[in-house]
Parts: C-alpha cells; structure tokens; sequence
C-alpha cells in the first residue's frame, strides 16, 4: 500500500512539473489540476509625475513592453543607445505605445519632450 502511495505522489509531482514546463504553473493533487496560477502580466512601465516607472525592466527577448502615459502632459519614447531603434509618436494622457524587442542588450530611452525624463529596458 505504501508503494502504491509513493507511485502516486511520484505521478502528481511529474504531472506539476510537466504542467510547468508547458508554460504554465498550476497545482496538482491526485493527478488532477485543482488550481492554475494566472498568467505572468505583460511588460508595461507606466509614465506619471514625469517619469518612467519602473526606471528600469528586465524581459526576454521577443517580449513587447507596453509604455502608459498617465501624466496630464504628452510625453514621447526614444531608444537613445541599444542594438535597436525605437520611437513613439506623442503620447497624449491615457494612450499607449508599444515596442517589441528582438535583440538581447541594454536599452537606454528618454522623453524628447522631457529629456531628464530617462528609463532603461535590459533583453535577455
């Protein structure tokens, strides 16, 4: 009985982790899925009080970050060092810009309306 017991808790462990390596986490009791974890939130820095919040970010290659202006002021995105270029249009209050990067490496951007205004995206 306690082999049987083992074996099962062996097959449930294999089933979470095959869960996991498929992308998504969930638990798993007795070889059935009881709860699955939501899926990871897409890359956004927000821009209020003129600044790029978080300052700095960390994605794979291939994800899209997502820049939110919540100011009341048009701000813009500029890649000002990096393995890519990218710019945004103005940004009015409330609209969104996004860039998807393709290239590992540090990306350093500013606000060409607010040049103090600075953020880094870091590909691996």
């Amino acid at each position: 009985m306690k082999f049987l017991l083992r074996r099962r808790r062996t097959l449930s462990a294999l089933a979470a982790v095959s869960v996991a390596v498929a992308g998504a986490a969930a638990l798993v009791r007795d070889g059935e899925v009881v709860a699955a974890a939501a899926p990871a939130m897409k890359p956004a820095v927000t821009i209020a009080n003129y600044s790029f919040k978080p300052g700095t970010i960390m994605v794979k290659k291939g994800a899209t970050v997502t820049w939110i202006n919540k100011d009341d002021d048009v701000h813009t995105i500029k890649g000002t060092d990096g393995p890519e270029a990218f710019n945004s249009p103005a940004l009015e209050s409330g609209t969104r810009f996004g860039y998807t990067f393709h290239h590992a490496g540090t990306y350093h951007y500013i606000c060409t309306v607010h040049p103090y205004m600075h953020g880094v995206i870091v590909v691996r």
